[in-house]
């Protein structure tokens, strides 16, 4: 078993700003502890591992606001952190140890809930689920939802502008967020909270700040919007031979079904296998095994489940009978609609137990995504023999999650920092060329600000450089992600 090791005993003006922290936020919100902070110097995939001054955790946003007037002072870099579920090391310290974490879990408060409006106030620490939970209670519900929901923060999925499931229908974070709070790199306190349709005062900052990934500015709390809690769920498992088919189902099932669609997932054989081998407990939907499935997902307000059930029904059997998909299975209960989910969640962890991947969260324009996938599949595994390419994930909105398994026998750790960079590069390539995201959901963080600097334009580059110098003129908010040293030039 791997024990923290000891950090060495800080200089002495280090020690002059502990001192300064430790007052102002007790030993319940400041740690130097290398057990207490060794959980948060790592990031969820295991990628990254960086070292920490100390792990600050404040109660507040005068607290936010305090501490990082101190950093500011004495040149403290920090580096925001929610859950720590990122999934690109953007919440991870580098090595140096002279960074704090600034965690946000311990501002986890409800504000406020307003079904009348439709809105919820509430800090960056409050986990997603718990949203979920809260609103459920008032009736309401919260559009977003992700796999990590029980451990992603409210905070942490503005900063990242996260996606998931429904954007769809609903869009991503940015979506949601009627008004923000966030704490700049001055100290000074960013309030946007108040919701307002219309409001031509100059630029909309909070739009600046959302998925910013802590680089300008650290959230505080949001005001996010709610929808009336849903009456009426369905859930098909459908059975396709191409990813064309697919393609071509969820314009067919957005004709046939409109708002109430919701969430259009694509998971080819090879996953389903994976998961299926992975979850003892899961069980195959279909009869049959088929090259691709999708997962359809149906919810509203306005209808209860039988009448959704009957319009998806009617759907799929004018697909079927069309020849476009081969099976389907509606899910007969909330139970089965959720073991149907969790096939789909659990694609990721049952790739992890295969061995070492390079992971791709990437995006194209959904018209062209069926013909990038058939494209770059091949391209990746003939240049790296013995790979495994596999893309699955929201094909509704034009984002498919690329991974590439590495043969068998290659060493975790070893292979991804060999092959697997080039492996990278070169679907980062493939994406650019057609046209798409080297990140559409999950943030550059610090895997990918190479790659961006390589691929993006220079011109946007070079005015968010500009953004960042002017917000943060020392550099001390998440150095290191996003983007490639800003104050080079």
């Amino acid at each position: 078993m791997n024990h923290p090791v000891s950090p060495p005993r800080p200089a002495p003006a280090a020690e002059a700003f502990l001192a300064a922290a430790h007052a102002l936020l007790s030993e319940r919100g400041l740690t130097t502890d290398p057990e207490r902070m060794d959980a948060w110097l790592t990031d969820w995939r295991g990628r990254y591992t960086g070292r920490a001054l100390a792990l600050a955790a404040p109660a507040s946003t005068a607290e936010v606001a305090a501490l990082v007037k101190l950093c500011a002072l004495h040149g403290v870099p920090i580096v925001p952190q929610g859950g720590n579920s990122g999934m690109a090391g953007g919440a991870t310290p580098d090595e140096s140890g002279h960074a704090i974490i600034l965690s946000l879990r311990r501002m986890n408060a409800v504000r406020n809930l307003s079904p009348e409006a439709g809105q919820v106030v509430c800090e960056a620490g409050v986990v997603l689920q718990t949203l979920h939970e809260v609103a459920e209670g008032a009736g309401m519900r919260f559009p977003l939802t992700l796999g990590g929901k029980g451990s992603a923060t409210i905070g942490g999925l503005i900063a990242t502008n996260a996606g998931g499931t429904q954007v769809l229908r609903h869009g991503t974070m940015r979506a949601q967020v009627l008004g923000l709070e966030a704490v700049l790199a001055s100290g000074e306190v960013l309030d946007l909270m108040t919701p307002l349709k219309k409001d031509n005062r100059g630029f909309d900052l909070k739009q600046l700040l959302i998925g910013s990934e802590g680089t300008l500015g650290i959230v505080t709390a949001a005001t996010l919007r709610l929808l009336p809690a849903a009456t009426g769920r369905a859930t098909a498992w459908v059975g396709l031979g191409g990813i064309v088919e697919a393609r071509t189902l969820l314009r067919q099932m957005e004709r046939a079904l409109g708002d109430a669609l919701e969430g259009f997932e694509v998971v080819p054989a090879h996953c389903l296998d994976s998961v299926l081998a992975h979850q003892s407990a899961a069980r195959a939907p279909l009869a049959e095994r088929y090259a691709w499935n999708a997962l359809i997902e149906c919810v509203s307000s306005a209808q209860d489940s039988a009448t959704l059930r009957e319009g998806l029904e009617t759907a799929l059997a004018a697909a079927l009978e069309d020849g476009l998909i081969a099976d389907a299975v509606i899910a007969a209960s909330d139970t089965q609609a959720e073991a149907f989910w969790a096939l789909r969640d659990g694609i990721s962890a049952a790739e992890r137990a295969l061995g070492p991947a390079m992971q791709h969260d990437i995006s194209v324009p959904v018209e062209k995504m069926p013909e990038f996938i058939l494209a770059a599949v091949p391209q990746v595994e003939a240049a790296h023999p013995g790979t495994r390419a596999v893309a699955f994930g929201h094909l509704g909105d034009g984002n498919v999650h690329f991974h590439v398994l590495a043969p068998d026998g290659a060493v975790r750790g070893v292979w991804e920092e060999a092959e697997g960079k080039a492996v990278s590069a070169q679907v980062y390539d493939l994406v650019t060329a057609w046209g798409g995201s080297i990140s559409a959901e999950h943030g550059i963080g610090q895997m990918k600000v190479d790659e961006l600097a390589r691929l993006h334009d220079p011109v946007a580059l070079a005015v968010m450089a500009q953004v960042k110098r002017a917000l943060d003129p020392a550099g001390l908010l998440n150095p290191g992600k996003l983007l490639q040293s800003p104050f080079s030039t």
